[in-house]
């Protein structure tokens, strides 16, 4: 049963060396890092692949040049996810095989924030995938890509977020995956030679919706 509050975590840790962390086993990630007293075995074969803090909020790093905060709206950050959404899943889905799911954590913990994670058909390819990708860079940032124990989201992402109750808000430590438009949901789930359903984080409903529109001014960076 995974832990439901910092409290129960602590007391978890008491004389918990050689133990598994349930954190790093579920979510894939844990906010004591390399402090856990619990251990943090990393997987040597995996369909599910973790960028480590890839996706940039604009409402998070939005800033004039006197340094205070800029405002965006919530139709610019939904288009600015989407196309940032697209270009990966399409990019990654082109150079290394077929993706089952991908999700982009919306939290704003140091060990969560901005983690995507693309879990694809085949463990090979996400192994490929892992060893290509940490030599790339994307959006003037260096790519920091592993495999991640996490290969069910229904376990690692909150209940609470996705019925709009989480009361400990962006650092939660369970998954807040952010969700995708309607429109491009259909455009990246909806072909392919197997039907296949879309993963948590694109079942939300979104208030707004929007006419998609791609050109070269909105692509964000090339892997």
């Amino acid at each position: 049963m995974l832990l439901s509050n910092g409290s129960d975590l602590r007391a978890d840790r008491v004389g918990g060396f050689g133990v598994n962390c349930s954190f790093y086993f579920k979510i894939g990630a844990c906010r004591h890092g390399d402090r856990c007293s619990r251990l943090h075995n990393k997987p040597t074969f995996s369909q599910t692949v973790v960028l480590l803090n890839l996706y940039r909020n604009p409402q998070n790093t939005a800033q004039t040049a006197d340094g205070s905060h800029c405002h965006v709206s919530d139709v610019e950050v939904q288009e600015h996810y989407d196309n940032f959404f697209e270009e990966v899943f399409t990019e990654l889905q082109e150079k290394y095989g077929e993706i089952e799911e991908m999700n982009v954590c919306d939290n704003l913990g140091d060990h969560l924030v901005g983690n995507v994670y693309v879990k694809f058909r085949r463990e090979e390819d996400a192994e490929r995938a892992v060893a290509e990708l940490n030599n790339r860079w994307f959006n003037g940032q260096a790519v920091h890509a592993e495999l991640s124990p996490v290969t069910d989201f229904r376990e690692s992402c909150c209940r609470q977020y996705e019925m709009g109750e989480c009361t400990r808000g962006g650092f939660c430590n369970f998954m807040h995956l952010r969700p995708i438009s309607r429109n491009l949901r259909r455009q990246l789930y909806g072909q392919g030679p197997k039907h296949r359903s879309p993963p948590r984080s694109q079942t939300h409903h979104r208030p707004q919706e929007r006419n998609r529109r791609r050109s070269p001014d909105h692509r964000h960076g090339r892997f």
